[in-house]
């Protein structure tokens, strides 16, 4: 179990991964350009009902990410600790309970899609946007719940086994299929919504034929190599529970992350200029989650990674590689993330920018975006170590404390200090909001050294 493959280091498994986060960033905007583009029978153009529908989508959406990462973060981590102990039951076991999951979220996410359908157009909508929502949701949603869920399992497969290079050709391969039959559909056939949306459901076939085609593979050579147990091995009493008991944690932890941007958005909703600030709050959130795709995917790459040496008992070489991982983060705030906010900031913000006033706004709080990203470092990266740790429930709490207790409070006291001192509430708001995840930061470091320390 200690070839070279399965000995990579954190840098050498996160490339590929930032490429592929990076490029399924770009490829998220495939729908909306699409959607623009649609005209009813008529020829009148309903490009903006469309874009409003796929937004009153995206709540769903989020649930299912946030599903998918938290059961696929649960199962890769227990399957990596399990393949580094050499314990091949525990294997079998929870890709049988995988199945089992996954098999009860697309049942949930079935019903979900039969709401939608039903009560769409009871939601007192324009009626274009509610037949335009019915349709795109009701596909997406019961659709994906298939496509995409159904890529938990060789997904986490192929991580365990610290082959990350599959995980990005697979979000590579499903991005390019659903740009040829978005083309498709939607010009050559004339589907319109309803072939943007079974574009997207289908495209995600392509990814999930690479998987697990991959994850096949490694599975075939793990079963030929693998040797006779020189002591019993131990099962799970409770294999969903054991997955479960960290994609919760997990899931919830990814939730509440997102929360964050609504409480900020609710804070500056409130205020007289509530456009602009909202508009430039939208720019620079967007700016500091898409420089923070390398840590995402860094933080991905450090999951199997931690799982599969602590169930190799190498707990130097897992305080080696979060010193790594840390490094190189606060390394790439410095050598990329400064200088493209220094020269490309304030070019983002006016492109973006409707009004001087957003503008204005966005341009100020662009200057905070390395402050905001290196804020994160820690905070990503180290969520994911304490998950490979078997131990979720650290994450989960400092992901509490973060929301509720720090970047909360700390962003209405930023937005009274803007208003007290002539500045602009946006600018306030990423203030605070860099102080309240800078502080969750320190709180989840030096738990983990406390940690660590102890099992050494």
């Amino acid at each position: 179990m200690n070839d070279g493959s399965m000995r990579k280091g954190i840098l050498a498994l996160s490339g590929p991964l930032i490429i592929s986060f990076w490029l399924r960033s770009a490829f998220g905007w495939i729908d909306p350009i699409f959607a623009a583009s649609l005209k009813d029978a008529a020829g009148n153009s309903i490009g903006d009902a469309t874009l409003a529908a796929i937004g009153l989508t995206l709540p769903f959406e989020f649930l299912m990410i946030a599903c998918w990462v938290g059961t696929s973060n649960g199962l890769t981590s227990r399957l990596a600790s399990a393949m580094g102990a050499d314990n091949h039951e525990q294997v079998r076991q929870l890709k049988a309970a995988a199945r089992r999951i996954i098999w009860a979220l697309n049942a949930a996410f079935l019903f979900v899609a039969l709401g939608v359908a039903s009560f769409s157009e009871k939601m007192g909508l324009d009626p274009i946007v509610a037949s335009q929502f019915r349709i795109y949701a009701t596909i997406i949603v019961a659709g994906s719940s298939f496509t995409s869920f159904w890529s938990i399992l060789p997904d986490s497969i192929v991580k365990a086994h610290h082959d990350t290079r599959t995980t990005m050709w697979a979000g590579i391969l499903s991005s390019l299929l659903n740009v040829v039959l978005n083309s498709w559909f939607t010009f050559g056939l004339g589907w319109g919504v309803w072939g943007i949306a079974f574009s997207t459901v289908i495209g995600r076939l392509a990814g999930l034929s690479y998987a697990t085609i991959r994850a096949t593979a490694h599975e075939r050579k793990r079963k030929h190599d693998r040797k006779t147990p020189t002591q019993p091995q131990i099962a799970f009493e409770a294999p969903v529970r054991a997955i479960l008991s960290i994609a919760l944690p997990s899931g919830m932890t990814y939730v509440l992350m997102a929360l964050e941007s609504q409480i900020v958005n609710f804070l500056l909703a409130r205020l007289p200029n509530a456009t602009s600030q909202l508009a430039a709050w939208s720019i620079f959130d967007r700016s500091a989650r898409f420089m923070a795709m390398p840590l995402i995917a860094g933080s991905v790459a450090m999951l199997p990674l931690v799982a599969r040496r602590h169930g190799e008992k190498d707990f130097r070489g897992i305080r080696k590689e979060v010193r790594v991982s840390l490094l190189a983060g606060l390394s790439y705030v410095f050598i990329f993330v400064a200088p493209v906010a220094f020269f490309a900031g304030p070019w983002v913000a006016d492109k973006l920018s409707s009004s001087l006033a957003t503008e204005v706004a966005a341009q100020s709080a662009m200057w905070i975006l390395p402050v905001s990203v290196f804020a994160m470092v820690p905070v990503l990266l180290l969520r994911a170590v304490f998950d490979g740790l078997q131990r979720p429930k650290p994450g989960l709490v400092v992901a509490l404390l973060r929301t509720f207790i720090l970047v909360g409070p700390l962003v209405w006291l930023g937005i009274r200090w803007a208003g007290n001192n002539s500045s602009h509430p946006a600018v306030g708001a990423a203030w605070g909001f860099c102080l309240g995840v800078g502080a969750a930061s320190a709180v989840l470091s030096l738990w983990l050294r406390a940690h660590l320390r102890r099992t050494a």
